[in-house]
């Protein structure tokens, strides 16, 4: 970096004024070509040059520089890295033998040590290519759409493999077979205890016996059983589930005449699907439910819940835990949860256009504050205490709290920085990238304006200026003096 600040102090054309010591670490200050300066909210230092185009970032052993829209940060001490070119088209994240690639989320590269000590290599290229390699063999499976191959642990099947799909399919999710030919028009199942089969959409019929398993405790489990049927789909369905126990479930819909819902917990009717009426008595949450037609028209009443809704004019819904409010819907919205020791509020107005968050920990009194309107700032009050005010804000309101996004985008557009550390007494601003910045302790001042060329720095023994970096003199300071009175 010593490097590039004397190009800097010679394209300025005034390298012969400083001297080698004006070039130490802090004292160099010609936003927004060059700036290095302590960082206010937490313990580090950052290195910012050419405005917007590049950064330097040291927190503790945790390293982070980028070069808008490419960043990288790394903490060798845990192993830890990411990278990104322009969040989320390329992607890589690591973390100590686990690391991952991605592409558009359609191309990747994946591998790491598993539960069984064995290093898997994984390699996709999302539909059409799948690949993974292991030192254990049966581990090992290729598959190359539409044509041949095998997955394993995919796609939420234990395994899958099929033949010019979707002419042939073989499926297998913990004991439970199913073969598609071609899926999903025909399929047959089979487990334990269970057979069904389908001719889609015309009708499909399966059903499960209730059975035993033995679990890692060596303790006998109840598996429920089930029967589903259907004819037409989606006309007419009728199913029953939790077979063998105590919590039975019976369904019935003829669409679109009746769609029907009977349990020991929980009752629900519906006619003429979906413009019509739905009547719920809930008696596990402790609430009874009209709509016409849900969930446009809503009326909740119990000591579970309470709703009244009418989309798009007005919604209030509340029940022991959850509150949400919302008027001329998207105009305003209001959410709340509140469960000890997390209590959290949320105001909208148009979705992303305005938006207060308001966190509280109960037992600590700790709060965190958040406002956002895009895309004009965003402005953060942590459990800290720290303050952030940032001008200029066209993603983070999206995407709020996304670490990606304001490490690799906010560099770019955030034209007025204000931060302040109200338990170090800290405190910074910077305009157009450092064109004007003002850093401050209750130790010291430093101020820096048009890329260096007038600078002041006062401490407890005194002060100093700079004009053209040529140095002003200094003026000593009585030690006694405080700093807020200079």
């Amino acid at each position: 970096m010593a490097i590039t600040k004397n190009l800097i102090i010679l394209c300025l054309g005034i390298g012969g004024c400083l001297s080698p010591g004006a070039l130490s670490a802090g004292e160099v200050s010609a936003g927004p070509l060059y700036a290095d300066f302590d960082l206010t909210l937490t313990p580090g230092h950052r290195k910012e040059a050419l405005g917007p185009a590049f950064y330097l970032e040291h927190k503790d052993s945790q390293r982070t520089w980028s070069i808008p829209p490419f960043a990288e940060t790394e903490d060798p001490t845990i192993g830890y890295k990411e990278f990104d070119f322009a969040y989320p088209l390329l992607t890589y994240d690591q973390f100590g033998t686990e690391y991952r690639w991605q592409f558009c989320q359609l191309l990747s590269w994946a591998g790491g040590i598993d539960q069984k000590a064995d290093k898997a290599r994984r390699f996709t290229l999302f539909p059409f290519y799948f690949q993974q390699r292991s030192p254990d063999p049966a581990q090992n499976y290729t598959a190359m759409l539409p044509f041949y191959g095998t997955l394993k642990n995919r796609l939420f099947r234990d395994e899958i493999h099929f033949a010019m799909f979707p002419l042939y399919t073989r499926t297998r999710k913990r004991d439970i077979i199913s073969y598609g030919t071609p899926y999903p028009f025909f399929t047959q199942s089979y487990g334990n205890g269970l057979r069904g089969w389908q001719l889609w959409p015309l009708v499909g019929h399966e059903h499960k016996t209730v059975t035993t398993l033995t679990n890692g405790f060596q303790e006998v489990e109840t598996i429920p059983g089930h029967d589903r049927r259907f004819v037409l789909w989606p006309f007419f369905i009728q199913a029953q589930s939790e077979v063998g126990t105590d919590r039975l479930i019976w369904q019935q819909a003829l669409i679109p005449f009746y769609s029907l819902y009977r349990s020991k917990l929980r009752d629900s009717s519906t006619y003429f699907w979906p413009f019509g009426v739905t009547h719920t008595v809930d008696r596990e949450k402790q609430f009874t439910e009209w709509a016409a037609p849900w969930p446009l028209i809503v009326f909740d009443r119990g000591a579970g819940k309470h709703t009244d809704r009418v989309w798009p004019f007005f919604s209030r819904s509340k029940n022991q835990y959850l509150e949400s409010d919302w008027y001329m819907w998207p105009v305003y919205k209001y959410n709340r949860l509140t469960s000890a020791p997390l209590d959290r509020e949320r105001t909208r107005l148009f979705f992303f256009f305005y938006s207060v968050v308001n966190e509280r920990n109960t037992e600590t009194g700790k709060a965190l504050h958040r406002v956002d309107c895009w895309p004009f700032f965003t402005y953060r009050r942590d459990f800290n205490g720290n303050n952030r005010l940032q001008l200029i804000a066209l993603i983070e309101p999206l995407l709020p709290g996304n670490k990606s996004t304001d490490r690799d985008y906010s560099q770019l557009y955030s034209f007025w920085r204000d931060e302040r550390n109200p338990n170090t007494g800290a405190s910074s601003q910077s305009l157009l990238w450092n064109l004007y910045r003002h850093d401050s302790t209750p130790q010291t001042k430093k101020t820096s304006l048009l890329f260096g060329l007038f600078q002041y720095q006062s401490s407890l023994t005194g002060r100093q200026w700079r004009i053209c970096y040529i140095p002003m003199g200094k003026t000593n300071s009585d030690l006694r003096e405080p700093l807020s009175q200079r």
